[in-house]
């Protein structure tokens, strides 16, 4: 099957100037992604995960062009929406959705609900008669749970959990067949939050969407993934099939996430080893050299401050140069 997307040397990079440069100081660049490559196939979810300021929200930013980035971002087998111009890239934005992580933030509270949900089909469906477009609003809210009574509402009337809803209907209701969602269930609930990723897995399987969905949670990642890829300072450390993944993590920092998820059972998750890191993540300005990683790793040796680790292997890659189950040494 050929990939809906597929991802080749992303990087996304900044320029940073301090107080004090001089016009003609050259820039320091923060390197907010860092090679990330992957494929994405129609109906799959990839779920991305990593401490905040890994590059996950960066990253699918950079996808769809909301910041430069550099690489290649190739759909469905024959574009690269990298290299189009912001005219050229217009007729993709159907195709590729986003739903944000604050619910409320991302709605505009001026405007009624039909409003914003309507707003995707007045920019891509201009032909659209208003009477069309209501009711189009009108399925897609009883599609993801609201009364289409609630149609003349603002968001404040609502709750998270709901905001969310009528941010993925806002998402939808133009047809894509990509939904990258950043965090969306991480302002809400636990028991929203089942709610909300529920609903989204309905509508995959009922619309056939591709999804990229970026989470801290790895609990909430397992429940919905067909891939799971782990970044660290904007590169990929892990990635492999979800069930693959969580048996069978071979990098230390996936085995120190995975160690961290809570278990609701209070007598496994009194006997549980956890890994504990060493200090913060590195400035993204001044990464560790060899493998990022190194400076926080239990099993960091000579070579790892020397060689760039890439992802190796099949289905399931690897980025470290000593990979291998959880070692006794590395538990507390």
């Amino acid at each position: 099957m050929t990939a809906l997307v597929s991802v080749r040397d992303l990087n996304v990079t900044f320029p940073i100037t301090r107080p004090g440069d001089m016009p003609w100081t050259a820039p320091r660049l923060l390197r907010a992604v860092n090679g990330v490559s992957f494929d994405l196939e129609p109906g799959q979810t990839l779920g991305v995960v990593g401490e905040s300021g890994c590059g996950k929200s960066t990253m699918a930013r950079g996808l769809i062009q909301m910041v430069p980035a550099t690489g290649q971002v190739i759909w469905e087998g024959k574009t690269d929406l990298l290299s189009l111009s912001p005219r050229q890239m217009k007729p993709h934005r159907a195709d590729i959705q986003m739903v944000f992580q604050d619910p409320l933030a991302s709605l505009n509270p001026r405007m009624t609900v039909g409003q914003i949900i309507a707003e995707p089909l007045r920019t891509h469906r201009p032909s659209m008669s208003a009477k069309d477009r209501r009711a189009s609003v009108a399925q897609m809210m009883e599609r993801v749970g609201l009364l289409p009574q609630m149609i003349n509402r603002y968001p404040h009337e609502f709750s998270g959990g709901q905001c969310q809803r009528i941010g993925i209907a806002r998402a939808l209701i133009v047809g894509p067949k990509l939904l990258i969602c950043d965090e969306p269930v991480s302002a809400l609930d636990v028991s929203i939050q089942a709610q909300v990723v529920d609903l989204l897995k309905e509508l995959q399987r009922d619309l056939g969407l591709a999804m990229i969905f970026i989470a801290h949670d790895l609990s909430v990642v397992k429940n919905i993934s067909h891939d799971v890829m782990v970044l660290y300072l904007g590169r990929v450390m892990e990635k492999a099939p979800r069930r693959e993944l969580y048996a069978n993590p071979q990098h230390p920092y996936t085995q120190a996430l995975l160690s961290a998820v809570p278990v609701p059972d209070p007598v496994i998750e009194r006997a549980k080893k956890i890994i504990a890191l060493d200090g913060d993540m590195p400035s993204p300005m001044s990464p560790p050299s060899g493998c990022v990683f190194r400076t926080r790793c239990a099993r960091a040796m000579p070579d790892c401050a020397t060689i760039v680790p890439q992802p190796e292997g099949g289905d399931h890659r690897v980025a470290c140069l000593h990979p291998g189950p959880v070692r006794d040494a590395e538990l507390v």
